[in-house]
């Protein structure tokens, strides 16, 4: 009887402290409600250009003190915006130009002046290797800081040249970008591969080895369509949209999304107007969340990110102009009846489980094969000549 009366006694503490806390909830702003998720899950952006912000602008020309982030700048990107952004972990893409005569000497230098960047702001920003450094990082109080490079064409058909750029801190290639390299179509420029040839499939395999995410925004569908095939790790597409909803190339077709859940990747909406909406270049903070639901709705809710390209947009979304803004994006789909847990997978929890798995995965691929040695000329010949350099 005594053990039925403290059980009894329990179940009512259970019910009254439940009591208490519901008002809680029931009586927060959308705002504080949104704070409240972004103070304890990351708000991971898949992708920002400022280091080429930084490289390009007459003011800064590549040196990163004379671009002041502790204060407001002239870009999309500075640390008090950041802040108020809520972001908790960033990656910074480290672009090179497709016509550059020495890419991989220009890659190297993005990746330095990214490395500066991070190195600059100690008490701000940390480079974050791996999912656990942005768990750690973001338990600091600062901002996680990755690289992801933005088109393969910058390894200039070298396997050797990619693990050199993985030691130096890149966690995402792009296989493309607006044009094709040797070995993988962009969706952006002629179709020559069909998608990937044997050497682009050996720098996926390499990728997956590596721990290295494989990017397909920027690609054709075949080419995200041959990756998916030869992916031995989840994908990443750091910043697109839904095709279903604008009918761009650089968007991704419903045919892909629908193989998100049996690869495991995620697709990080961006928030470009004409990747939102071709008919219109006015676009609202209303459109970037239909394409969000229809990833969501297509591919599952585990598989939808974020990827803004701030810095790297020559116009905006109303009410997402800078970094500043990404809780009006959570208040719009909280308004839309989405739950605490949904808001958090969308936040960083979705590509936390990615770079899990990519780890995992890589550790074991790495006990099964030594780094591959293959070669554009070896596994490609016969197929179309290589590109004549530009």
């Amino acid at each position: 009887m005594k053990r039925s009366r403290r059980a009894t006694a329990i179940a009512l503490t259970v019910t009254a402290l439940a009591a208490l806390a519901a008002p809680v909830y029931a009586q927060e702003s959308l705002e504080q409600r949104v704070e409240r998720i972004l103070s304890r899950v990351p708000l991971i952006d898949g992708h920002n250009d400022l280091p080429g912000k930084i490289r390009d602008i007459k003011t800064a020309d590549g040196d990163v003190g004379l671009y002041d982030l502790r204060q407001r700048t002239e870009g999309d990107t500075d640390l008090p915006r950041l802040r108020t952004g809520m972001v908790g972990a960033q990656f910074w893409s480290v672009h090179v130009d497709v016509a550059d005569p020495a890419p991989a000497k220009q890659q190297l230098e993005q990746i330095d002046i990214a490395h500066r960047i991070i190195e600059a702001y100690p008490d701000e920003l940390e480079f974050a290797g791996s999912a656990s450094d942005i768990r750690r990082v973001f338990g600091e109080g600062k901002i996680a800081s990755m690289l992801g490079i933005e088109g393969g064409h910058v390894i200039e058909n070298s396997l050797g040249a990619l693990r050199a750029f993985y030691r130096a801190g890149v966690r995402y290639m792009g296989l493309t970008h607006f044009s094709n390299t040797d070995w993988a179509d962009s969706g952006t420029d002629d179709v020559v591969q069909n998608g990937l040839s044997p050497f682009g499939e050996e720098v996926v395999r390499e990728m997956n080895r590596l721990g290295m995410l494989v990017d397909l925004a920027h690609t054709s569908a075949a080419t995200m369509s041959d990756a998916l095939n030869v992916a031995e790790a989840p994908v990443i597409f750091s910043h697109a949209g839904a095709m279903a909803l604008a009918d761009h190339p650089r968007n991704v077709p419903d045919s892909i999304l629908e193989r998100m859940p049996g690869n495991g990747g995620v697709v990080m909406q961006v928030f470009f107007p004409p990747y939102l909406d071709v008919q219109d270049s006015i676009a609202s903070i209303s459109d970037v969340a239909d394409h969000i639901e229809h990833i969501r709705d297509v591919a599952g809710i585990n598989h939808v990110g974020l990827g803004s390209d701030f810095d790297g947009i020559p116009s905006y979304v109303d009410g997402l102009e800078d970094v500043s803004t990404f809780p009006a994006l959570f208040m719009e789909l909280a308004r839309r009846g989405w739950s605490d847990e949904d808001l958090g997978k969308l936040a960083g929890e979705n590509l936390l489980r990615v770079l899990r798995q990519s780890e995992a995965t890589a550790m074991r691929l790495r006990r099964e094969r030594s780094p591959s040695t293959r070669t554009i000329e070896e596994m490609d010949r016969g197929r179309q000549p290589l590109r004549s350099p530009p």
